[in-house]
């Protein structure tokens, strides 16, 4: 198995998608360690809170959690 560094998909979701640092640094745990989260947050208010300790990966369209 290859190990890619952060900064390697980090400087491609820039350079392919204008994306920034957060929003990139959540793709890369997402590439590396799938959907499931630290519950830390869970259920807590705030720009880092999520309603379960998995993300949804599929749209918002059809989140459950937003529906």
């Amino acid at each position: 198995m290859v190990s890619i560094s952060a900064g390697t998909i980090l400087d491609w979701l820039k350079g392919d998608y204008e994306l920034g640092r957060g929003h990139g640094m959540a793709l890369v745990h997402v590439i590396k360690n799938g959907a499931q989260i630290s519950a830390k947050h869970v259920g807590t208010k705030g720009s880092h809170s999520d309603p379960s300790d998995v993300l949804w990966l599929d749209g918002k369209a059809t989140n459950p959690a937003l529906l």
